[in-house]
């Protein structure tokens, strides 16, 4: 059996013990196998080192639908298995947004999409000025972007030349209003990438790039919602 074929396994078999979250099963599975790859092969974080100052961050941005990631926080040692089976419940630890108070490893409370690049610009800044090699990372969604928060952090980010800093945009296109020349486009100053969204090398290969001087963003391709 092959790498994926046996994360593929994996994942299905704990995403199925998440229940009660059906309706955003789509934003799930959409950001799966982005999440597998940055926690199997880019993040310089474990279970071990979660506390550690100069660990790469992981802030999830897209919130909606948050399955996949306590799939993947599971499967990588970070919480226990069997809290896969209360989502959602009055004494659960794993809300239908993630909460960085409850569970090991998360970054930030996910409340209310628009949030997450500011937060991940100031992370950069942060780890930046305190001199630490740390890489940030941040996923969002295409229809994230209509927010205008996100554009200022775009802006800044790109200003201030935060070069640690990598944002993941997963298109399946459920943008309302799209951008001409697609979601690259609204990234000026950013280096960029276009990938396959279900590509584990491609995946790979792009969050693995820097072009040393500018935030990078990778636009992450999969099949359109619903």
């Amino acid at each position: 059996m092959t790498a994926t074929a046996v994360r593929s396994n994996l994942l299905g078999t704990l995403l199925t013990r998440l229940t009660g979250d059906e309706k955003h099963a789509p934003s799930a599975f959409s950001t799966l196998d982005v999440l597998w790859v940055l926690y199997d092969r880019i993040l310089r974080v474990s279970p071990e080192t979660a506390d550690e100052p100069d660990r790469d961050r992981f802030l999830l941005s897209k919130g909606h639908g948050p399955a996949a990631y306590y799939a993947v926080l599971a499967a990588k040692g970070f919480i226990p298995v069997d809290w896969l089976d209360d989502l959602g419940g009055p004494h659960s630890h794993l809300g239908h947004h993630p909460d960085r108070v409850l569970i090991p490893g998360v970054e930030i409370g996910t409340g209310s999409l628009g949030h997450g690049l500011g937060l991940a610009a100031g992370t950069a800044l942060g780890l930046r000025a305190q001199g630490f090699d740390a890489r940030t990372f941040v996923l969002l969604g295409d229809a994230e972007l209509d927010e205008g928060s996100n554009h200022e952090a775009i802006a800044y980010a790109a200003a201030a030349r935060l070069d640690r800093l990598t944002a993941i945009v997963i298109d399946n296109q459920s943008s309302t209003h799209g951008w001409p020349g697609g979601i690259a486009r609204r990234f000026p100053g950013w280096s960029t990438s276009v990938v396959d969204g279900r590509d584990h090398d491609a995946i790979e290969d792009a969050l693995s790039q820097s072009d040393g001087d500018r935030p990078h963003v990778v636009v992450a391709v999969v099949e359109p919602k619903g």
